[in-house]
């Protein structure tokens, strides 16, 4: 029988035989490769989708598939993770015991490390069995299931594990969003589920009626339109009917009300309780909102299941399709509704169930000026704000509009309003709900405290100006709170840093850690060392600037990335790398930007291939949660690296995509970038005056902007302007590194790019070779090899050959030794261009397919996969994030062009040992 799994047919699947072969051919795919799949079983309400989902589940258990089920809910559609919670929990081998979901759900803010641990659940399962997650009614789907279901199914496409959905038509729903996801990425399988034939239709009737069957009837099953869940309701009604005499009309609503004709007015009333809590409830909830002792109900719970209404799972009572919820729930006059579901979240307030599992009756049944119901909406924000920002942002948007505009607490709710929808990534909309609230002219206390909310706003939109002025004008009103009044002036500081006059920003900062210390507000603490931070970041004070983030990050270790990148700029590589092993193991909570500082450390020791992988994770995280805070940054090193490799037309597609995301965010950190990479690209078609001129470009976007990018790229920019003629341009740049080394005597990279800045305006050989002395220390190897290769092209020209082609072989072997290939190619000509080839040519490239164009790292990663590892124990080796093992393995299975861990194991295996 098809949509239905009721009492009427026992029969077997009916019409969809070709539909469930489908499925039953994926299913063997996926078992035998050992990569995943998913499919997608779609069709309107009643079509059948359930019953195929559970026949096709039935076959993948008895294949061997390691099987977990579930279904979400209309009702609790905004529930975090409720969705997915019964596919990991049950089963006759659950993926994850209770406690380590409630663990999961509830003590971990980050949804990208969610989904990893979860990954890394099914993976480790998919390790020994074939694993099939199955979801039924997808477009109920919760939002972080939603999340989850995005990223999954890619995430774990090397191991078997194939996922079912089921859902209705919905142009761009959640089906659609995750199918396009996976899309391309795995075998991915679309099933509409049309009417079924009239044949099909004939042999339900069969089922359920036998030789009963007669024309009236079959005239009558004609307005069923092939839909099997309203067939099999007109039969289950027409038998009722024959009972009763009376003839059942075609429609479901009215097909169901004559089914409920003959129960008892407290069964009745039992199932209306039930469908205003959902499809699945629970029996003790349904007797609170009748307002009646549990035992009282048990013969309408007995009748309702005979009935073949409710389903007893032996936890939760469950309607046995959610179109016979709805046609009950619709004969529940509208005015009752509202007042049943406020009665319902209170009900569960009252039972100890978290404000979020109310929260569906809040929506539907508050009323403008239910103070109880905004109070509970604020809860729930709170809670769900760390794994799902967007939903905290929405709950809190309904809970302002519930507020009167004449009630002081409107402030209050619009505060947290302001702040969830900026924590979501909604900074328009935050402002626009900030500016809203200002209008209403409210006391200097309250407007202190909004506009404080509304400077991380500011901030996050680059409006670094804008912020500036209202902090000010905020200040200068007064009579805000101390703590406040020490974040207003925080935030003062954090806007100055991007302005000019560093000194005052400097002094402004210190001012606002001093007030925050007095306080004793940790946020207003946050904020001072971070805008301390950043000024003396700003300013070229490496020393400054560290202890300012170790400060930071001892406060709040989610600013960890801050400072080891500030390690990493003092040229401390082995504490930024200590640093890096104890965010990973910690589990840091914002993973992008722990990438982020990832890729610097290995960019800066040299590690193109690692680096160039980082930052591909980086904007892959990024893309995740929709917060893009250093994607045109990591797209206009990855270009860098890619002409440092000699592939120019990857170079190209970065340096295209940097200037979309500069489109963005047209902030002047992301453009003086854009402008050198610009610069950069140029240089490498041959256009000098173009390069040229897009140098000058970058040093007209303010000191520090500037400065921060050519921290270790201004030998190049003065190569640039030397090969266009314009030594006004170079001597300015040598100026600033040398201003630069200043500040920091201590950092070998910054005193010995000072001297091969100088050494190249003044094309002094003796001061190029003082660079290479200087940067001995330094722990960059391109840096180190960029400098020999000055220096020999310096000596060459002096006619001191011996001593020109020992420069030239080390810069050689040092840029081959890193990636950079076509570095290594041009120092190569310099060489032949001695009339010496050197000790050796330069390294051959790697191939495109094959092992042989694995990387290092990938190769490290191929062979530990092959044993068997998962992502989480290979990273844990290698001290990285699992989020760079994927990375890189996706990288492996395309250069080897395999599906999945079977296949990777096997090419393994055959091969020779190295």
């Amino acid at each position: 029988m098809a949509g239905s799994d009721g009492p009427l047919s026992r029969s077997g699947l009916r019409g969809r035989e070709a539909e469930l072969g489908e499925l039953e051919a994926l299913i063997t795919s996926v078992a035998r490769v050992g990569s995943g799949g998913l499919a997608l079983i779609q069709g309107e309400p009643g079509i059948g989708k359930t019953t195929l989902l559970a026949e096709a589940v039935s076959k993948a258990g008895a294949a061997g598939f390691s099987v977990g089920v579930g279904k979400a809910d209309e009702l609790h559609h905004i529930v975090p993770l409720s969705s997915l919670a019964a596919c990991v929990l049950q089963g006759d081998r659950p993926l994850l015991s209770g406690d380590a979901f409630a663990d999961l759900a509830r003590n971990h803010d980050q949804r990208i490390w969610l989904v990893e641990r979860l990954a890394e659940a099914i993976e480790a399962r998919a390790g020994s069995v074939p694993v099939l997650i199955g979801l039924d009614d997808v477009q109920w789907a919760d939002p972080l299931s939603r999340f989850a279901l995005q990223q999954l199914p890619t995430r774990l496409r090397t191991s078997p594990v194939l996922w079912m959905l089921t859902g209705r038509r919905e142009p761009a729903g959640p089906a659609e969003e995750i199918a396009a996801a996976a899309a391309g990425n795995l075998t991915t399988v679309t099933v509409p589920l049309g009417p079924l034939t009239g044949a099909a239709i004939a042999q339900l009737a069969d089922d359920a009626l036998g030789a009963a069957v007669d024309e009236r009837v079959r005239e009558l099953l004609d307005g069923a339109g092939g839909n099997p869940f309203l067939a099999v309701e007109m039969l289950a009604g027409l038998r009722t009917a024959e009972a009763s005499g009376d003839l059942v009309p075609p429609g479901l609503v009215v097909g169901v009300r004559g089914r409920l004709r003959s129960l008892k007015p407290d069964t009745l009333r039992f199932l209306q309780m039930g469908a205003v809590l959902g499809r699945r409830f629970g029996f003790h909830d349904a007797a609170a909102l009748c307002g009646r002792p549990a035992a009282t109900l048990i013969a309408a719970l007995e009748e309702a299941v005979r009935a073949g209404l409710l389903d007893d799972d032996g936890d939760h009572l469950v309607f046995r399709h959610d179109l016979l919820r709805q046609a009950v729930y619709a004969d529940i006059l509208p005015s009752a509704r509202k007042a049943l579901h406020r009665e319902a979240a209170r009900g569960f307030v009252a039972a100890g169930h978290r404000p979020i599992d109310a929260v569906p009756h809040v929506l539907r049944g508050a009323l403008p000026g239910d103070e109880e119901a905004v109070a509970l909406l604020q809860r729930a924000a709170d809670d769900v704000l760390p794994v799902t920002p967007d939903l905290a942002a929405d709950l809190m948007t309904r809970a302002l509009a519930l507020v009167p505009s004449a009630r002081p607490s409107r402030f209050t709710v619009g505060e947290q309003t302001v702040l969830c929808l900026t924590r979501a990534g909604r900074s328009r909309d935050a402002l626009s709900t900030g500016d809203g609230l200002l209008a209403d002219r409210p006391p200097p206390e309250v407007f202190s405290r909004l506009q404080a909310a509304l400077g991380g706003t500011l901030w996050n939109m680059d409006l670094a100006g804008e912020l500036r002025r209202r902090t000010e004008a905020a200040l200068a009103m007064g009579g805000a709170a101390p703590e406040i009044a020490a974040r207003l002036a925080a935030l003062r500081a954090l806007a100055l840093s991007r302005d000019h006059d560093l000194a005052a920003a400097r002094e402004a900062g210190e001012t606002a850690l001093r007030a925050a210390t007095a306080t004793g507000d940790r946020e207003a603490h946050v904020l001072a060392l971070s805008g301390l931070g950043e000024i003396a970041q700003n300013a070229g004070e490496n020393a400054v600037a560290l202890e300012r983030f170790a400060a930071l990050s001892a406060i709040d270790s989610a600013f960890l990335p801050e400072e080891i990148v500030a390690h990493l700029h003092v040229d401390d590589f082995e504490s930024g790398r200590r640093l890096l092993r104890q965010a990973t193991e910690a589990g840091a909570t914002r993973q992008a930007m722990l990438l982020w500082a990832q890729g610097q450390h290995d960019l800066g020791l040299g590690r193109l291939d690692d680096a160039d992988a980082d930052f591909a994770t980086m904007e892959r995280l990024e893309d995740e949660v929709r917060v893009p805070v250093q994607q045109v940054n990591g797209r206009v090193i990855r270009s860098r690296i890619a002409l440092l490799r000699g592939d120019r037309e990857a170079a190209r597609e970065h340096l295209s995509a940097a200037r979309d995301g500069l489109a963005a965010k047209p902030n002047p950190g992301n453009t003086a970038a854009v402008r050198f990479l610009e610069a950069v690209h140029a240089e490498a078609d041959g256009d000098i005056g173009l390069s040229v001129d897009k140098v000058r470009q970058v040093q007209q976007e303010g000191s520090f902007m500037r400065w921060r990018l050519l921290r270790d790229w201004v030998d190049s920019a003065i190569r640039m302007a030397l090969s266009g003629a314009d030594h006004e341009l170079a001597e300015d740049l040598a100026a600033q590194a040398e201003a630069h080394a200043g500040r920091n005597p201590a950092v070998p990279t910054a005193t010995g790019i000072a001297a091969q800045a100088l050494g190249l305006v003044k094309n002094d050989p003796a001061m190029l070779e003082r660079s290479v002395e200087l940067l001995g220390t330094s722990p960059r190897p391109l840096v180190r090899a960029a400098a020999s290769a000055d220096l020999g092209q310096a000596l060459l020209a002096a006619g001191r050959t011996q001593r020109a082609v020992a420069a030239l072989t080390h810069a050689r072997d040092t840029f081959a030794g890193s990636g950079a290939h076509a570095a290594a190619a041009r120092v190569q000509h310099a060489l032949k261009g001695a009339g010496t080839a050197g000790r050796r040519a330069a390294t051959v490239q790697r191939p495109v397919q094959g092992w042989g164009a694995l990387t290092a790292s990938e190769k490290k990663i191929a062979r530990l996969v092959a044993q068997g590892h998962t992502n989480r124990s290979a990273a844990d080796l290698l001290v990285v994030s699992p989020h760079t093992v994927n990375t890189h393995l996706t990288s492996v299975f395309r250069k080897l062009s395999v599906n999945s861990r079977v296949q990777l194991a096997n090419l393994v295996m055959a091969l020779p040992d190295d």
